[in-house]
């Protein structure tokens, strides 16, 4: 099987053009292919994951990545999919977070030499002059064509704002420069942005004809990303200060039934003959193909190691075997406890992010009754744990039946 063939198999390819070029490029191992990463938070989530796996899996058939992280774009923001205009970032909070995202992004990429490289987008886009910008690029694009894009939709209902609507401009000439600067035939990327990626392909194919036509190929990266790397508490981080390894295992153990097989094959590296044979798995037996998918991706983010406790912490929760020291803790300091020494069950929830607010943690607990502590449910929100009750290993909390955490006295 081929590599291209084994990225059908595993249902990667959603749409892509001049497929026969892409095929061969990427099976020699002679494809330079970008794919683009805007730093609008201080840590990648599980969308970007895909994307991460995707260029792992192609650097090791020899083909070479490059990561475009959008200091620049990321001053606009993306409309794709949004319905509202997204929030402006300082120069300052975009250039720490493409620090941190160059960081996260070793872990999956090897960027010695002539094997990978990182590049952001600020470096050619902060010190564009417009009126040259317009009349040598802007001149490419036509509005109409433009206005049908998918990725102006939400935002054309809502009012869409011409800083905006350059967004196309701006990533297409990151394929152009990126085209030029380091020889990239290919885009790579969700399937939210292809429209965009159309305009990159037009834009150098009308500029540079002669060399473009074969080389100039965008291939679709498919995902889910309304289903995927959401939680009720936001999104699924990839940084384990912000979503602890336990939490991340969790998520992937708990997938639906009906997605298991599709994750194991786009986003594992497990043979697809033995992920095959779990098609016939059914019953109780999903419940290990979740945990191999849990395992393997937690692995993947976190290490080995980090994959193994997570289990145990899993376990013991669950299934009753093994101490708590792996589920995920919160330290209760002196100040959050009142003159009583004691502490009310809503702060609890609230410091332990299992609720995001005071309003939302009383609604589980009289409403939705969902909260317990030990094997006792919690109906008073004004209940109150004292200090003292605090086991020196930790109290259990849960929220629900998956939701669990565990508080001890710093």
């Amino acid at each position: 099987m081929t590599l291209y063939e084994e990225l059908q198999a595993r249902g990667l390819l959603a749409q892509l053009t001049d497929e026969k070029e892409i095929a061969e490029l990427i099976n020699a191992g002679k494809a330079t292919f970008y794919i683009g990463f805007d730093p609008t938070a201080d840590s990648l989530h599980v969308g970007h994951f895909m994307a991460l796996l995707l260029m792992k899996r192609l650097q090791a058939a020899g083909n070479k990545p490059i990561a475009l992280v959008g200091g620049g774009t990321a001053m606009i923001g993306d409309p794709s999919g949004r319905s509202d205009m997204r929030q402006m970032m300082t120069v300052e909070t975009i250039d720490h977070n493409v620090e941190c995202f160059k960081k996260q992004m070793s872990r999956f990429i090897d960027f010695g030499p002539d094997k990978a490289l990182m590049v952001n987008n600020g470096d050619w886009l902060r010190d564009l002059n417009f009126l040259d910008f317009m009349r040598d690029y802007g001149s490419q694009f036509n509005v109409n064509e433009m206005l049908r894009a998918r990725c102006y939709v939400n935002r054309m209902q809502e009012g869409l704002s011409f800083l905006e609507f350059s967004y196309m401009l701006m990533q297409s000439y990151d394929f152009y420069r990126l085209y030029h600067d380091y020889g990239c035939q290919m885009q790579f990327g969700g399937d939210d942005q292809w429209s965009n990626m159309l305009g990159g392909i037009n834009l150098i194919r009308k500029k540079d004809q002669k060399d473009a036509y074969a080389m100039t190929i965008s291939l679709l990266l498919k995902h889910d990303g309304t289903k995927m790397g959401k939680t009720a508490g936001g999104a699924v981080w990839l940084d384990p200060d912000k979503y602890s390894p336990y939490d991340f295992y969790q998520y992937w153990r708990n997938v639906d039934d009906s997605d298991v097989l599709k994750f194991l094959r786009m986003m594992t590296f497990l043979p697809l003959e033995q992920i095959d044979e779990m098609d016939k798995w059914e019953g109780a037996q999903l419940n290990t193909a979740k945990e191999i998918l849990a395992h393997e991706l937690t692995t993947l983010v976190h290490g080995e190691d980090e994959a193994v406790k997570a289990e145990a912490g899993a376990k013991a929760v669950f299934l009753g075997s093994g101490s708590l020291d792996n589920v995920p803790s919160v330290e209760l300091e002196a100040e959050d406890f009142n003159e009583n020494d004691e502490i009310d069950i809503l702060s609890v929830l609230v410091k332990t992010a299992q609720c995001a607010s005071r309003s939302e943690a009383r609604r589980a607990v009289t409403k939705d009754h969902s909260i317990s502590i030990g094997e006792n449910k919690i109906d008073d929100f004004a209940y109150a744990i004292k200090k003292a009750d605090i086991p020196a290993e930790g109290l259990l909390i849960k929220k629900g039946k998956k939701n669990f955490k565990k508080i001890v006295v710093k």
